[in-house]
């Protein structure tokens, strides 16, 4: 196994992954591609992004960009979904779920043009209740899969009105409870292999770190239209996984 290139891969689809989502379309499909199985690989990517998450968002909370308590009242729902998106793994075709990313994200960047999203504000310190449903789900689909969850995620958290810096902070700290919960399963089941695992997270690791200071010297129109191109390119590429 080249351990090099496990780095590289870990680095562009965190990289990628913490400003705008989707890096799971990159890191997921060049495993497979270097012959690691599918489990295999999906523990190795659940594994790196609970180490490359929680370091993303542990450098925003020191930046005040988001409230501990502010994470804290999601986390039992990122907890619950992640867990159950695990145990549920096998039991609906990737089919499946392809179609459900595709129509989620589609909704998510139908909205994000046609509702103006809420005015930003200086400190949020608590999700809406109503959002907490959409997040389950959103974290579900990370335990299973997961191409698209984060993406999903910083429009739930833009629409309410956290800033861009808030939303990937949130969106990391959720994704590393759901991909921790997720993760366990894997472990449990005999799925991880360390060699990769180990390899990939260090890439992510460093992938998380470049962004988020990437991400503080960015104006916000630009950051959305990022997210919005690769929502676009993430809806394409499931598209055509769909039909291969």
């Amino acid at each position: 196994m080249d351990f090099i290139l496990l780095i590289i891969i870990g680095f562009t689809g965190t990289f990628i992954g913490t400003i705008a989502g989707g890096g799971g379309l990159i890191s997921m499909p060049s495993m497979l591609l270097i012959g690691v199985p599918i489990h295999s690989a999906i523990a190795a990517n659940k594994f790196s992004n609970t180490i490359s998450s929680f370091s993303s968002f542990f450098v925003l909370l020191r930046q005040k960009k988001i409230h501990v308590k502010t994470a804290l009242f999601v986390s039992p729902v990122a907890i619950l979904g992640g867990m159950t998106g695990g145990l549920i793994a096998t039991s609906l075709s990737e089919k499946s779920m392809t179609i459900i990313a595709i129509l989620l994200l589609g909704v998510a960047l139908l909205v994000s043009f046609i509702k103006k999203p809420k005015e930003e504000l200086n400190t949020v310190d608590k999700v809406p209740l109503k959002v907490y449903p959409l997040l389950y789900t959103i974290t579900i689909y990370d335990g299973m899969f997961g191409p698209g969850q984060a993406t999903l995620q910083m429009y739930t958290y833009l629409q309410n009105g956290f800033s861009y810096l808030s939303s990937i902070a949130l969106t990391r700290f959720v994704t590393f409870l759901s991909c921790f919960s997720a993760f366990i399963t894997y472990l449990l089941n005999g799925h991880i292999k360390w060699e990769i695992a180990l390899f990939l997270a260090l890439g992510s690791f460093i992938g998380a770190q470049v962004a988020v200071r990437v991400a503080g010297k960015l104006s916000k129109k630009l950051l959305i239209g990022i997210l919005k191109t690769v929502t676009i390119l993430l809806m394409i590429q499931l598209t055509i996984n769909l039909l291969i």
